[in-house]
C-alpha cells in the first residue's frame, strides 16, 4: 500500500465534508388582536363577591412570524377581561427587533426583547405581549424540523390526562353544572372541576356534594376557589372538603400568599394547587421554594411564553411538584406531554371558533396529534373578529 492511502477500518463509514447548518432569518411579523365573544356572560368567585364584572369575552394576541425561507410560526396570548390592548401596544413597540434575526435563537429572542421594553419590568402584559412571539418562534422550530412541539421538546407521553372547567362555572345552576359534567363524561373527558368560593360556603359544599354523587366517587373532581378566601375560611372549608377525596383545591387564598399556600399544603389531606395568576418565574419559584403546593398550574402566555415555561417546568420537576397548566389547551397539552410527570390539561371548549383543527379526546384524555408545531391554524371566524393588525416586513 502506498504511503499516501489512507488505511481503510473495517466498518467504519467515511466522514463526508463538512456541511454548514442552515440558517433563516425573520422576515415579518404580523400581529393581531382577536376578541372572542363568550356565548353567555361567565361568573366564578370574584363576581360574586363583587371584585370582577361577569366576563362577556376573552382579548387575543396572535403573532404569525415567517422567514426569508418560508418557515411560519404561530403563537398566541390572552386576556381575560382588561389588558388586550396593553398587550397588543407593547407587542407593536418591540417586535421590530425581531426582524432580521435567526429564528432558531430563541432564547437571547426572548432575552432581546425583554430589555427591549425593560422599564416596564419582567412580568405582567409586557411578558405576556412577549409570549405570543415566543410561542410562535416555538411553533415555527417544531414545524422546520417537521416534529409536533412535544416531540420537538422531547415528549414522555403522546397523551395527557385532561379535565373540564368550562361547564362549571357559577352562573350557571347546580343542575346545569351536573348535566355539563355528565356531557364531559360521555366526551371521554377524564375530570371534572367546579366554581367555589362564594360568600357562602355552605352553597359551596352543596355543589360539591352534588357533583360527587352524579359523578361517582371514583371519578376526578376538582374545585376553584378563584382566590377568594381568607386563611381561616381557607382551613375550614378545606377540611369539610377533605372528605369528598378530591384530586385538588385550586387557589384557596391570593395567588400571592405563597406561605398560606404552605400552611395549607402542609396540613390537609387534599392537594393544593395554584399558580395560574402569577405572571413569571420568579412568582413561582417562593410557591416552590416553600413547599407551598403540590400541583403547579402555570400559563405559558402568561409567564411569558414557552421558553420560561421551560424554566419553570425544571425548577417545578426538580421538586417533585405535579403539573397542571392553565388554560390554553393548544399550547399546554405539549408543554404537559414532555414534563416528566404525568399531568394534567384542562378543557376549555371556549377557543374552538378560532382554530381550524381540534384536539381528539378520549378514555379521559387529551392526544398529540401527527400535525408538526402546535397543530393549529387561525380560522375566518378568528380573522373577523380581529379588532386591530400591525404588520412589518423587513425592508428591501
Amino acid at each position: 500500500m502506498a504511503a499516501d492511502t489512507p488505511a481503510i477500518v473495517s466498518g467504519a463509514v467515511p466522514r463526508p465534508d463538512s456541511v454548514p447548518a442552515v440558517l433563516d432569518r425573520i422576515e415579518s411579523v404580523t400581529l393581531s388582536s382577536i376578541t372572542l365573544p363568550l356565548a353567555a356572560a361567565v361568573s366564578d368567585a370574584k363576581v360574586l363577591t363583587g371584585r370582577q364584572r361577569p366576563m362577556t369575552e376573552v382579548a387575543f394576541l396572535f403573532a404569525e412570524v415567517r422567514t426569508e425561507s418560508g418557515h411560519e410560526g404561530l403563537g398566541f396570548s390572552y386576556s381575560k377581561r382588561a389588558g388586550g390592548p396593553a398587550q397588543f401596544a407593547h407587542a407593536r413597540e418591540i417586535v421590530p427587533d425581531l426582524i432580521g434575526e435567526d429564528p432558531n435563537d430563541i432564547g437571547r429572542l426572548w432575552t432581546k426583547l425583554v430589555w427591549a421594553g425593560a422599564s416596564v419590568g419582567r412580568s405582567g402584559a409586557s411578558t405576556q405581549a412577549i409570549a405570543a412571539l415566543d410561542v410562535a418562534l416555538w411553533d415555527l422550530k417544531a414545524k422546520r424540523a417537521g416534529l409536533p412541539l412535544a416531540k420537538l421538546l422531547g415528549a414522555h407521553r403522546d397523551s395527557v390526562r385532561c379535565y373540564n372547567t368550562s361547564g362549571g362555572f357559577l352562573h350557571e345552576s347546580i343542575e346545569q353544572v351536573v348535566d355539563n359534567a355528565s356531557a364531559s363524561m360521555d366526551a371521554g373527558i377524564g375530570g371534572i372541576k367546579i366554581k367555589v368560593g362564594q360568600p357562602d360556603s355552605a352553597e359551596d359544599l352543596r355543589r360539591v356534594r352534588s357533583v360527587r354523587e352524579h359523578i361517582g366517587d371514583d371519578f376526578p373532581l376538582m374545585v376553584d376557589a378563584n382566590q377568594q378566601w381568607d386563611r381561616p375560611t381557607a382551613r375550614r372549608v378545606c377540611r369539610a372538603l377533605d372528605e369528598f377525596g378530591l384530586t385538588w383545591i385550586e387557589e384557596p387564598l391570593d395567588a400571592y400568599d405563597a406561605e398560606g399556600h404552605a400552611q395549607l399544603t402542609h396540613s390537609l389531606d387534599t392537594a393544593i394547587a395554584t399558580g395560574e395568576m402569577l405572571t413569571s418565574v420568579a412568582d413561582h419559584h417562593e410557591l416552590l421554594r416553600l413547599g407551598a403546593v403540590d400541583i403547579i398550574q402555570p400559563d405559558a402566555p402568561r409567564i411569558g411564553g414557552i421558553t420560561q415555561f421551560l424554566r419553570l417546568a425544571t425548577l417545578a420537576e426538580h421538586r417533585n411538584v405535579l403539573l397542571a397548566p392553565h388554560f390554553a389547551m393548544e399550547i399546554h397539552l405539549h408543554l404537559a406531554a414532555a414534563y416528566p410527570h404525568e399531568s394534567w390539561v384542562e378543557h376549555f371548549d371556549w377557543l374552538y371558533p378560532l382554530f381550524n383543527e381540534r384536539l381528539r379526546i378520549s378514555g379521559g384524555r387529551m392526544h398529540l396529534s401527527g400535525r408538526p408545531g402546535l397543530g393549529i391554524t387561525l380560522s375566518e371566524q378568528a380573522r373577523a373578529w380581529t379588532v386591530d393588525r400591525f404588520h412589518i416586513v423587513a425592508p428591501c
